[in-house]
């Protein structure tokens, strides 16, 4: 295994760096990431980015919410019975609000820590933090990764087709 964690092309502008994603993709590479100081329109396409957070949420949502009522149901009907002005035991009207509300906290809580594991968070130093030219990431200039997990990764073949889309420089990135 090489000391190289992967590759950075510099570009200039966001049409450069979305090119470029997309010269990356039907080259085949699939271990991609974009960096920009701002949203670049096309970039999560470019990159088939998909995310499964909204299944997390609403699997959460849905299993808070049902555990919160079974809850209530069980507290109310079988193990703490009390016969409040005539109410039946089982008196389901009377959960909906506490079942809404603990369902919206599952969801919110289960985005939250999937969203921190997905990220890899927390995460205090990154390898791209070790090319110098990186940190005009944040100001004016685009970059394109290629990680050395990519299953066509070869850093003599990706150093050239990332010099074929014309950067201002090709970096590496060691582990």
């Amino acid at each position: 295994m090489s000391g190289l964690r992967g590759l950075l092309a510099e570009f200039v502008g966001a049409g450069d760096v979305l090119a470029a994603t997309r010269a990356a993709r039907r080259a085949g590479y699939v271990a991609l990431d974009v960096f920009s100081p701002y949203p670049v329109a096309g970039v999560a396409e470019a990159l088939a980015f998909r995310s499964r957070l909204s299944r997390v949420t609403f699997v959460a949502g849905l299993l808070g919410g049902a555990a919160m009522f079974l809850f209530q149901g069980w507290v109310h009907a079988i193990d703490w019975q009390l016969d409040i002005g005539g109410r039946r035991p089982f008196a389901a009207p009377a959960f909906i609000v506490p079942t809404f509300e603990v369902t919206i906290l599952a969801a919110a809580l289960a985005t939250v820590f999937a969203m921190f594991i997905r990220n890899g968070l927390p995460r205090l130093h990154h390898p791209l933090f070790s090319v110098p030219a990186f940190e005009r990431a944040s100001r004016d200039r685009f970059f394109l990764f290629i990680g050395a997990d990519d299953p066509k990764f070869a850093a003599p073949a990706v150093r050239t087709f990332l010099a074929s889309l014309a950067p201002l420089e090709v970096h590496d990135v060691p582990r």
